[in-house]
């Protein structure tokens, strides 16, 4: 049985951008994915997002995708959100892989905008509606222009959130004041998709987070919007700045390779990438435990 989800928090608040574990030798390890989804929501996620950019998406083949839903599902789908990325450049796979996730079991579909292509405004409306008329499942947009190239216009996302099933946008564009437009105008729920501005998003109505950094920090993120939400502004912000050493260390270099080594080095997973990303230097290691020490995680 799925959580309950309201209009206001479909997914719930709190959500980790989860990475895929590997084995040693590169293969899909699901009994590491279960581990690790537990660990994440004992430790406050409300939700997960698998098979998303952090969850190395582009390198992970239709079938072990379906594999990894399936068994986060298992291990966490009656307490969590799972939510499924499904997203690619071409809509006819993006539709294949949103039906294959709700085959799976998963709760939600997240719509990364279709990158490469650089599709007009138009191209976009049409191939995320064509998803999204894919199956009966709640859908997340995800507007990330520094990785796809193409921002979803403010007029777009508001026809789209006309649709009966786009009930969020996992936001990573970085401008608050179209963020504020669009909630002004839409009844969708804004999750911010960059960690930075998680506090800053809450300030205009966001209504939580889809997180990379929710890999260590799950319990001060719980936390931060707890303490928003309750009107406690100043202590909010206080989480907030002393995070700022997290949010910045595991974006030294690309999030993906920093987050697995963060989990190596709690023993949680093993820290195998997929190429073309690789595993962290010892220096980049190094520095990240700086970094984490500094908002308060022991490595």
């Amino acid at each position: 049985m799925a959580p309950t989800s309201t209009p206001q928090t479909p997914f719930g608040r709190v959500l980790t951008a989860m990475v895929t574990p590997f084995t040693a030798e590169g293969a899909l390890d699901l009994d590491a994915a279960q581990r690790l989804a537990v660990h994440l929501v004992d430790a406050g996620n409300d939700g997960l997002v698998v098979n998303g950019t952090t969850g190395e998406s582009p390198t992970t083949s239709d079938a072990e995708k379906a594999r990894l839903v399936r068994a986060v599902v298992e291990a966490v789908g009656d307490r969590a959100f799972v939510v499924a990325g499904v997203g690619t450049n071409d809509t006819a796979h993006s539709v294949e892989l949103a039906r294959e996730a709700a085959d799976a079991g998963a709760h939600g579909l997240l719509l990364v905008t279709p990158y490469y292509s650089k599709p007009p405004q138009e191209g976009l409306y049409r191939h995320t509606v064509r998803v999204a008329d894919a199956t009966e499942l709640p859908s997340m947009l995800y507007d990330i222009p520094g990785r796809t190239a193409v921002a979803l216009e403010t007029e777009t996302i508001v026809r789209l959130a006309e649709h009966p099933r786009i009930v969020a946008n996992k936001d990573a564009k970085g401008d608050l004041g179209e963020a504020s437009w669009v909630m002004a105008r839409t009844d969708l729920a804004y999750y911010c998709g960059d960690d930075m501005l998680n506090l800053p998003l809450l300030s205009v109505g966001a209504a939580g987070f889809v997180s990379v950094v929710g890999h260590v920090v799950a319990p001060e993120l719980r936390a931060l919007v707890d303490a928003y939400l309750a009107g406690d502004v100043a202590k909010a912000r206080e989480i907030h700045q002393r995070l700022l050493p997290v949010y910045t260390g595991i974006f030294r270099t690309q999030g993906v390779i920093l987050s697995k080594a963060a989990l190596a080095a709690q023993g949680l997973i093993g820290g195998t990438l997929r190429l073309p990303l690789i595993e962290a230097t010892e220096e980049q290691i190094a520095r990240l435990r700086q970094d984490l020490a500094a908002g308060g995680v022991q490595l």
